[in-house]
């Protein structure tokens, strides 16, 4: 069951990063979401700050391709290979994310490599970063 509704969910992820509209990320992050960066050493918190974060990502990155995906057994969490470059920085990386019963986004985490592409991203997330405003 769990798998189906995680599939369905994924399917609702990869259509919003490919056409770069994020408007229905709203409805697949849970209210509690928590997001893990590869810069920050403490978790983002809440359904806010995850949307903030997710949608300037996207933004930032330039030719973002998902390569592979994994399940685990429970359908509950999916591994996302991609790679994206970031102005004249390659990167790869994966996406680490677990479902709720609802197919909600309740973890999201980020590993990125090499550690210049990933300073690339920490530099342009950091100057959006100092512009936001939580309500």
């Amino acid at each position: 069951m769990a798998f189906a509704t995680t599939k369905q969910s994924l399917e609702k992820w990869h259509d919003m990063v490919k056409s770069g509209n994020l408007t229905d990320l709203n409805d697949l992050l849970a209210e509690d979401v928590v997001f893990r960066s590869p810069v920050a050493f403490k978790p983002y918190e809440g359904k806010h700050v995850v949307y903030f974060i997710l949608t300037n990502v996207v933004q930032i990155f330039e030719n973002f391709t998902y390569h592979r995906e994994f399940y685990t057994e429970d359908g509950e969490n999916v591994v996302l290979e991609f790679a994206a470059n970031v102005g004249e920085k390659s990167l790869k990386g994966i996406d680490m994310i677990r479902f709720n019963e609802q197919g909600k986004i309740i973890d999201f985490e980020v590993m990125i490599r090499p550690m210049s592409g990933l300073a690339a991203l920490a530099e342009k997330m950091g100057a959006r970063f100092a512009k936001y405003q939580p309500n």
